[in-house]
């Protein structure tokens, strides 16, 4: 691909931004510098230094139909763009506001604050050193005037050309009026009176040598790109070159070339807005919280992997040597058409009420809890593709398996584009073939998942996916798990008004006073879901004493002990306090909860049967969010 390399001058992109030859695609971001930043950039150019490279793509070409919009602060572009600013946005956009018309900038402080400012440059400090060229560039009010104690003094007032002229502050914007700034210039010059003339006439010298010519002759580097460049090639060189802004994601390259599709304009009369239809999907999504995390590249992904299967599908079927390759990745999504998209984004869209319910199904409730994201998206393809087949019990199950062998054996860390295409390609036909019989082969993430007994003990934060799905898993027992002090089967419903999370079986403090090493006292075996005030009720003491606690809440030993043992906990350990016999069993029933849930047998490689493996030194936190030990409102200690 060739480019040129072009130098523009100031003058320039402020008449071409005015007229609409240099305009925006339409994904570019909202203008949003602060003012701070704006005034820095007036001084980078004050002293000739370079503000960095603009990138432009030549408009017209028929690879990109990107749709165009004005830059910020542009009434009536009065021509159709001839270039497409790329990087430099924000930049360009400064210029423009603070250089042209009545140079007042929309614009916001450090703590997000609206603001309108002016900027002017002091003519005497503007000749001097650094430091004083630094201080010449005054961000000041639209209103011309800079106050102290709640306006009520004046610190500066330029609220009057006169006012300016007599206090040597020019607004920034005369440099590029219309002819100049020689008439500003002159008002300067006599402002003070016939003492004061010769001594302005020799300032006003000086600044035309050193600034107003410095200025006019300062260029802004450019990189051109010509009207044939890709899609894949706009996105690959964007991102090589925008060091400084907000990284170019596929969703903004495909809202702009989707609104520039022909033929949908063609059939509809309007412009295809692809951020219209995602609110669309976000309204969906806004119904489940578990899905909260899903975003827009999210989408994309798994409408490619629909598009690209179906070309594949066609191409094997044809018996083309070189088939489609089924692919989540950005250069597929980037060379999807409008008429790619649009007969699987509804399909998708109708699928994730669906995702949703699958997922609270397994216990999983809210965002946070969910162990991948990315398999949200894989789920999501899987249930297009299955259609309402999924839920037949025995194609379910196998939906099921594949779901908790990516989880559990943490498949889905890694490279998640060919994961996702893999798994559209395998786990489909595997599933269904549990509903019409004939031999396919298992998918990979199943055939591959493993599971160490021994990763129990290194499972002990939420930062961990299989941390999580065994947090699920212990919720979605066949017997419902049971919260302890308000007996209240844990679902949905009782997850949001109980508070339930994940809290310590025997309790921090216990542990501390007890001398139980933190890779044990912080494991997921030593962790069970519970209500908040159910964890504040049990506090710190030792499991035989809060269990009596417990019985005390109108249910008889017997009762407690059988809800208890919902969390896949024996309640004679925790009666007896026996720390090692407790997570001896327990680690044994999470196993098999596993093993359940995977379909596949477990690695059993503890070392020296039911006894603790050897720890080595270790550095240990307990997890962030988990309650520390201390004193409630209520007078019991929390865990």
């Amino acid at each position: 691909m060739s480019f040129q390399t072009p130098h523009y001058s100031i003058t320039n992109l402020l008449e071409w931004a005015a007229s609409g030859h240099l305009q925006l695609p339409d994904f570019q971001r909202s203008y949003k510098w602060d003012d701070e930043r704006i005034r820095s950039l007036l001084v980078t150019i004050l002293r000739g230094h370079p503000m960095g490279v603009l990138m432009a793509l030549e408009a017209g070409g028929d690879q990109v139909r990107f749709k165009p919009k004005a830059i910020t602060g542009v009434t009536a572009a009065s021509q159709d763009p001839v270039l497409l600013l790329l990087d430099g946005q924000q930049r360009t956009t400064s210029l423009f506001q603070a250089l042209s018309g009545d140079g007042v900038v929309e614009t916001e402080d450090e703590r997000k604050k609206k603001l309108r400012r002016r900027y002017f440059l002091d003519i005497e400090k503007s000749l001097g050193d650094a430091r004083e060229q630094d201080e010449s560039v005054l961000s000041v009010p639209a209103d011309g005037r800079i106050t102290e104690n709640f306006g009520k003094d004046v610190v500066l007032d330029l609220s009057t050309k006169e006012r300016q002229q007599e206090q040597g502050i020019m607004p920034f914007v005369e440099l590029f009026r219309p002819g100049g700034a020689m008439g500003w210039l002159l008002g300067f010059m006599n402002a003070k009176g016939p003492d004061h003339t010769a001594a302005r006439a020799e300032l006003m010298a000086q600044f035309n040598v050193k600034v107003i010519s410095g200025i006019n002759q300062y260029r802004i580097p450019a990189i051109l790109l010509p009207a044939q460049t890709s899609k894949e090639a706009v996105a690959t060189v964007f991102e090589k070159v925008n060091t400084g802004g907000l990284p170019l994601n596929v969703f903004e390259l495909l809202t702009a070339t989707f609104a520039g599709d022909a033929a949908y304009y063609a059939e509809h009369g309007t412009d295809f807005r692809l951020a219209e239809d995602w609110d669309a999907t976000a309204a969906v999504i806004g119904h489940h919280p578990v899905l909260a995390g899903f975003q827009n590249t999210d989408f994309l992904q798994a409408v490619s992997v629909l598009v690209t299967l179906a070309k594949r599908r066609r191409d094997l079927a044809a018996g083309k040597p070189k088939p489609t390759a089924t692919s989540a990745r950005k250069e597929d999504i980037l060379a999807m058409d409008l008429a790619d998209y649009l007969p699987w984004s509804s399909k998708l869209r109708d699928a994730l009420p669906w995702v949703a319910h699958f997922l609270n199904g397994e216990h999983i409730h809210t965002a946070p809890d969910l162990p991948y994201r990315a398999q949200v998206t894989a789920l999501a393809v899987i249930r297009v593709l299955l259609g309402d087949d999924i839920d037949l019990y025995a194609v379910r199950a196998r939906v099921r398996q594949w779901f908790w062998c990516g989880v559990l054996g943490e498949q889905y860390g890694g490279t998640i584009e060919t994961k996702i295409a893999r798994d559209a390609e395998q786990t489909p036909p595997w599933a269904i073939a549990a509903k019409i019989g004939g031999a396919v082969a298992v998918p990979d993430t199943v055939n591959r998942a493993q599971f160490a007994e021994s990763r129990l003990l290194s499972l002990r934060t939420k930062n961990a996916a299989a941390y999580k799905g065994v947090y699920a898993l212990l919720m979605s027992q066949d017997k419902p798990c049971v919260d302890w002090k308000f007996h209240q089967v844990v679902d949905k419903a009782s997850y949001e008004s109980l508070k339930i999370d994940i809290h310590h079986v025997f309790p921090r403090k216990w542990c501390l006073d007890n001398g139980i090493a933190p890779s044990y006292r912080e494991s997921i075996i030593n962790k069970t879901p519970l209500g908040k005030k159910t964890n504040i009720q049990l506090g710190g003491l030792s499991p035989k004493d809060y269990m009596r606690k417990l019985d005390s809440n109108g249910l008889t030993a017997d009762q407690v002990d059988e809800i208890v043992r919902t969390h896949a906990i024996d309640p004679a350990t925790l009666r007896s306090g026996d720390f090692d016999g407790y997570f001896t069993a327990r680690r044994h029933a999470l196993v098999g909860l596993i093993v359940g849930a995977m379909g596949k047998h477990a690695n059993r490689d503890w070392d020296g049967g039911d006894e603790r493996p050897a720890e080595g030194p270790e550095a240990f936190e307990p997890e962030p969010d988990d309650h520390e030990d201390g004193v409630s409102a209520e007078g019991d200690e929390e865990d």
